[in-house]
């Protein structure tokens, strides 16, 4: 079927992406998988681009869309490629909308034109050592001085993907502790300069899969936090949070649905080359079925994810519409990407064929932005039960 949510516009762009990814990423890619990180200059190659300023405002030097679909299609072709943009998908597709929404407009003079043109990379750090997806249950302070110039930052977070090459971080920090009555309350947001005494980065985390991506530990020691790098108000943090997630679970449903329909594009072009006992792996029924059972699969998902695209750019995501594509999206993604792997043979466990990065890469849709289980438990909310 045709697809229709995307215009004239989204597919020029879908071409200036194919033909960057192509020119300045495939032939690097693998030196990237080799040293698990993305160059730091290949940030201001997309800067130039114009990829970090498509939503961004005219007057901060960026072309003022208000779609996320041109992200969508950032995210199809990097798939289809079998490679990476690194931690910069946090860059726009978590950080931004906090700047947006929350950031006064002093504060978006100083940052939008540097986070436009990739001079002021920016990271976001809400998961702390032994909290997991319980963010009220974060330790992390920022504690007023008594001169009411500065606050005073301390504690540690963890899984902080883009946290070595961040030049600018969203810091999630108890401003007073948690009430009785709600665990939630008194978490503020900081945008905290990199550069400062007692920011420290720590590991670069050694992961299963999405190697370019830099990953870190990071850690506050009394850290001096200007009171003019307070996002939003004081305090409401947590509902900042909040109203986040369903552009963040469509981002990664997106994500798995243009992953499973790259593994589909692998496989088949594996199989119609591949020979055994004779003749092509394609031949075999049992091939054959089985990626029609995929594509059956992908097409349901595409439908999924194009219906919440729609909702999204219109402002009709709910929270529970999010989790739903993000739960039926990644569970596809995961039989998907299984399956052509298998059709692989022992050759799809070898790094350097595309289905294996995948099905490292993949894995870990179902578990960050919300597990599985917590998108489940959302839905069912939704429901009344």
């Amino acid at each position: 079927m045709r697809r229709t949510v995307f215009n004239e516009d989204h597919e020029a762009f879908r071409e200036t992406i194919r033909a960057f990814i192509e020119a300045e990423v495939v032939p690097v890619h693998d030196e990237w998988l080799a040293a698990g990180i993305v160059p730091r200059d290949f940030y201001y190659k997309l800067g130039e681009l114009g990829v970090f300023g498509i939503e961004v405002p005219e007057e901060f030097g960026g072309a003022g869309e208000h779609s996320f679909k041109f992200q969508a299609v950032i995210s199809e072709e990097c798939a289809r490629a079998g490679v990476s943009f690194g931690g910069s998908g946090v860059h726009v597709g978590l950080c931004l909308p906090y700047l947006m929404a929350y950031a006064t407009d002093e504060q978006k003079k100083r940052w939008l034109p540097g986070f436009v043109s990739g001079g002021t990379m920016f990271a976001i750090a809400m998961t702390e050592p032994g909290t997991g997806s319980d963010l009220a249950g974060m330790k992390t302070t920022a504690r007023l001085t008594e001169d009411g110039r500065h606050y005073l930052l301390n504690g540690a977070k963890t899984f902080i993907t883009g946290g070595v090459h961040a030049d600018r971080v969203i810091v999630c920090a108890r401003t007073a502790p948690a009430t009785a009555e709600d665990r939630r309350a008194g978490i503020s947001l900081f945008v905290v300069d990199t550069t400062s005494d007692g920011y420290a980065v720590g590991r670069k985390l050694d992961k299963l899969g999405l190697r370019t991506s830099d990953t870190a530990e990071l850690s506050f020691s009394d850290v001096l936090v200007p009171v003019d790098d307070l996002l939003g108000e004081e305090g409401k943090g947590f509902s900042y949070l909040g109203q986040n997630l369903p552009q963040e679970r469509l981002a990664i449903a997106v994500g798995a649905h243009s992953q499973a329909a790259a593994a589909i594009r692998f496989a088949q072009a594996y199989v119609q080359e591949r020979t055994v006992f004779g003749k092509p792996v394609a031949a075999f029924q049992n091939t054959k079925f089985e990626l029609a059972a995929c594509k059956a699969e992908v097409d349901a998902a595409e439908a999924v994810v194009d219906r919440a695209l729609e909702a999204h750019d219109k402002g009709e995501l709910s929270a529970a519409d999010a989790a739903s594509a993000k739960l039926f999206c990644t569970e596809v993604a995961a039989r998907v990407i299984d399956r052509c792997l298998q059709l692989h043979g022992g050759y799809g466990y070898m790094n350097e064929y595309p289905i294996a990065r995948l099905y490292a890469d993949n894995r870990v849709n179902r578990i960050y932005g919300g597990t599985s289980e917590v998108m489940k438990s959302i839905i069912a909310k939704s429901m009344g039960l």
